[in-house]
C-alpha cells in the first residue's frame, strides 16, 4: 500500500484498500466514516506521494478474519521531514483480499539516529 501511495497518492491508496465501512482518523479533525464519505472528501485530491510507512508489527486474530498493523511513517517535503506512527485494522473479505477497517496515526519527534 505504501508503494501505491508513492505512485498514485496517499488518498488514492487508502481508497484502493478501504472496506465499505472504513473509518479514517486524522489528527485535529473528526473521523471520516465510510468509504463513500472518504471518497467524497478526497475527490480530485489523490493525496501526497511523499509519504511512506513501514509496519513494525502485525497480528491476525485466530479466526483469520481480522488483523492489525502498526508502524512508522515519514512525510518528506522540500524543506523538512515529518515523522509519526500509524495503526491500521484490516478485515479479510470473502474473496480473500484484506481491506482497511480503521486507519489513523499521530506525529512524533524525529527518530534517534
Amino acid at each position: 500500500m505504501s508503494d501505491l501511495a508513492a505512485k498514485e497518492g496517499f488518498n488514492a491508496a487508502l481508497l484502493e484498500y478501504a472496506d465499505e465501512n472504513f473509518v479514517k482518523f486524522s489528527e485535529g479533525s473528526l473521523p471520516v466514516i465510510g468509504r463513500s464519505d472518504f471518497a467524497k472528501k478526497a475527490a480530485d485530491k489523490p493525496g501526497s506521494k511523499n509519504i511512506s510507512w513501514e509496519p513494525l508489527s502485525a497480528e491476525v486474530a485466530q479466526s483469520g478474519e481480522l488483523g492489525y498493523t502498526w508502524g512508522n511513517w515519514k512525510f518528506t517535503m522540500p524543506d523538512t521531514t515529518l515523522y509519526g506512527n500509524y495503526f491500521t485494522a484490516w478485515k479479510k473479505q470473502a474473496d480473500g483480499k484484506w481491506k482497511i477497517l480503521l486507519d489513523g496515526g499521530n506525529a512524533t519527534p524525529a527518530p534517534k539516529r
